[in-house]
């Protein structure tokens, strides 16, 4: 089994990690599932469950969620995958072929993004469907995926930062191994690292960032959505802002050819920026109009509920206010039935 031993500052004693799941062999052939694909593999599940979950809330055609599905899972892995050769081009260049070798690692989560909402956009279209609603969904989802797939960089020892003396800070042979391998190509990109210290765990920030986002974005749906494309405008500050941060810790980062500065640094922060905006506009346009901004419909599940529960209140307070002049107009002409029985009773007594 592929497996090492992770230290982390403040802890003194170290856990074995392995990346590998299980191994075993089916006619002979030998199959091995790994700790990534089986962690991404249910991030994405749950993303998925989450997703399909609040469409049937909203109303939404689950067929058509399929088909966004699909055709965005595969556009989202062909956008990864071409974002990241398209920066790391040098790597490619004389042997072409290996592009389509993606069991070899090498996608980019904004290649994902980018692609993921083209097909939903394209599909959106097709099937007449709203794409900002489903924007909304999505970025929940992604959230879920996100902050749960990270963990497949735990189990590999990938995708962490530079050296920390912080008490969370951890350390592997395998990292120190990639260190030493890669240092030329960390100092052509101003990085110094010391093999034997501890490094930054951005896999952890990042989990941590993402599923309190998902948190926060469920809480903002339920309790103060104003219009379709809210949660996802806030999902790019959230996600802008964090990734423009820890982005900068990080030993893995795709460069503009020539420099060093971060690709997904100046498009995280750029994100962020132009999502903000977009935000506050459309929220002070709301709050001059009330009503829904070009025909969005909130059509959220407790809304309606609670609309109708206010109806049938209202319903029920008329009822009872006609009930209760029917018994007062009842009551009347009951005394005024039993004064005509008490004259003719007198009346006939006279006689």
């Amino acid at each position: 089994m592929d497996t090492t031993t992770v230290y982390f500052n403040g802890i003194e004693r170290g856990f074995e990690v392995s990346s590998i799941l299980a191994q075993f062999s089916v006619f002979g052939h030998d199959i091995t599932i790994r700790w990534y694909g089986a962690i991404i593999a249910f991030g994405f599940l749950l993303a998925v469950l989450f997703g399909g979950r609040m469409a049937y809330k909203w109303k939404m055609s689950i067929d058509k969620m399929l088909d966004v599905l699909i055709y965005s899972t595969i556009f989202g892995i062909l956008g990864a995958r071409l974002y990241y050769c398209i920066f790391e081009w040098e790597r490619y260049k004389d042997n072409p072929i290996e592009i389509l070798y993606i069991w070899n690692g090498g996608l980019a989560i904004y290649g994902g993004i980018i692609g993921g909402i083209i097909a939903a956009l394209i599909v959106c279209r097709v099937r007449k469907m709203n794409f900002w609603n489903l924007m909304d969904i999505a970025s929940m989802s992604l959230l879920i995926g996100q902050g749960i797939g990270r963990w497949g960089n735990f189990a590999n020892q990938e995708a962490f930062g530079t050296n920390t003396d912080m008490p969370w800070g951890m350390w592997s042979e395998k990292i120190a191994r990639y260190i030493t391998e890669y240092s030329y190509k960390l100092n052509a990109n101003g990085i110094t690292m010391d093999p034997e210290k501890a490094v930054h765990p951005t896999f952890l920030y990042e989990s941590i960032w993402c599923l309190l986002g998902f948190v926060v974005l469920y809480i903002i749906t339920r309790k103060a959505r104003k219009f379709s494309g809210q949660i996802f405008l806030t999902y790019g500050v959230w996600y802008g802002a964090e990734r423009a941060v820890v982005e900068g810790f990080r030993t893995d980062s795709l460069y503009f050819a020539g420099t060093t500065i971060r690709v997904s640094q100046v498009l995280s922060a750029v994100l962020a920026v132009v999502c903000l905006v977009i935000l506050i506009c459309l929220l002070v346009k709301f709050k001059k109009h009330p009503k829904p901004i070009d025909g969005i419909d909130y059509f959220l599940e407790d809304e309606l509920k609670k609309q109708a529960e206010e109806k049938e209140s209202k319903v029920s307070v008329a009822d009872l206010a006609a009930l209760e002049k029917v018994e007062e107009k009842e009551e009347k002409e009951s005394k005024e039935e039993e004064k005509k029985t008490e004259v003719s009773d007198v009346q006939d007594n006279q006689r």
